[in-house]
């Protein structure tokens, strides 16, 4: 069975850091490209970052310069090194792993941003 494993979120005062975790089994996780999404409440879910399996990435202008995504292709598993945190930032964040036609999908972990 396939399983992305999320985990690292929590409460944050703004301008504080996090970093989220997604470990992922059941793939061959070299292959797939990776991505963080996230949503709050009444809105829609939005691509936050992503890296392909080649190493490229890609950010969503609201957190370019204060979010980094990355991969441990050893050690199956993604990150989201989330620093100058924000209350707008406060959603719940989704690990996603695609290839082709094989879509993934974790079961999110909370993050919240307040003081």
């Amino acid at each position: 069975q396939v399983q992305l494993v999320e985990s690292g979120g929590g409460l944050v005062q703004p301008g504080g850091s996090l970093r989220l975790s997604c470990a992922a089994s059941g793939i061959i996780f070299k292959i797939y490209d990776m991505g963080w999404y996230r949503q709050a409440p009444g809105k829609q879910r939005e691509l936050v970052a992503s890296i392909s399996s080649g190493g490229s990435t890609n950010y969503a202008d609201s957190v370019k310069g204060r979010f980094t995504i990355s991969r441990d292709n050893a050690k199956n598993t993604a990150y989201l090194q989330m620093n100058s945190l924000k209350p707008e930032d406060t959603a719940v964040y989704y690990c996603n792993a695609h290839w082709f036609s094989q879509n993934y999908w974790g079961q999110g972990t909370q993050v919240t941003v307040s003081s």
